[in-house]
């Protein structure tokens, strides 16, 4: 038999043994602000980009293609529409990186991240001259755009990593604010209580 500080834990005693919680390597850990601020930097700076002449233009075909996108150049120039994207995807990056103080101010950033690399992952199957050549039956993605959207899968990934790793931290402070550091207890009917 043991003893804990709930008290002693073994046969008969009615207190189950508490479960062990695996540290967290630290590599993993290195990893996660990795990915979050990594994140954070390539938003950011295609972001950034956008303010320029050469990324408006450069993103142009991109939207004019799209069956989704396309009416924006009914209402926006195509320097307005790459700054005002340009402003959405600086101010995701800012939201992510406000994780540490508002874990649902981050969670935003990261849906609207998860929104960005949607649409842009879209412009592979509307984009002309993303397929090239196939290699031997292997379907070959040309350089610009097709290999340059590809990105957008990791990026997906990560944004969703984020959008989870918010939101869990939301639900920690919210309980930590209530007082409610123990689970939820459920009723009968399986709702929360």
């Amino acid at each position: 038999m043991r003893i804990s500080s709930r008290g002693p834990v073994g046969l008969g005693s009615g207190n189950p043994p508490a479960a062990a919680v695996p540290a967290e390597h630290p590599l993993a850990l290195a990893g996660r602000l990795w990915v979050r601020y990594g994140l954070v930097v390539v938003i950011a700076w295609i972001g950034a980009l956008k303010y320029t002449s050469y990324e408006a233009a450069g993103i142009q075909p991109l939207f004019a293609h799209s069956p989704l996108l396309s009416w924006l150049y009914h209402i926006f120039s195509v320097r307005a529409l790459a700054a005002v994207l340009g402003t959405a995807e600086i101010t995701a990056a800012l939201l992510i990186a406000a994780r540490p103080w508002w874990p649902r101010v981050s969670a935003a950033g990261s849906a609207f991240g998860v929104l960005l690399f949607a649409s842009t992952l879209s412009f592979l199957f509307t984009t002309p001259g993303i397929a090239a050549v196939p290699a031997g039956g292997f379907p070959v993605l040309s350089v610009l755009p097709g290999q340059f959207l590809l990105k957008d899968l990791v990026l997906i990934g990560a944004a969703l990593w984020t959008l989870g790793d918010s939101l869990g931290a939301a639900r920690l402070q919210a309980r930590a604010a209530t007082g409610a550091g123990a689970p939820a207890r459920r009723n009968d009917d399986g709702r929360t209580g």
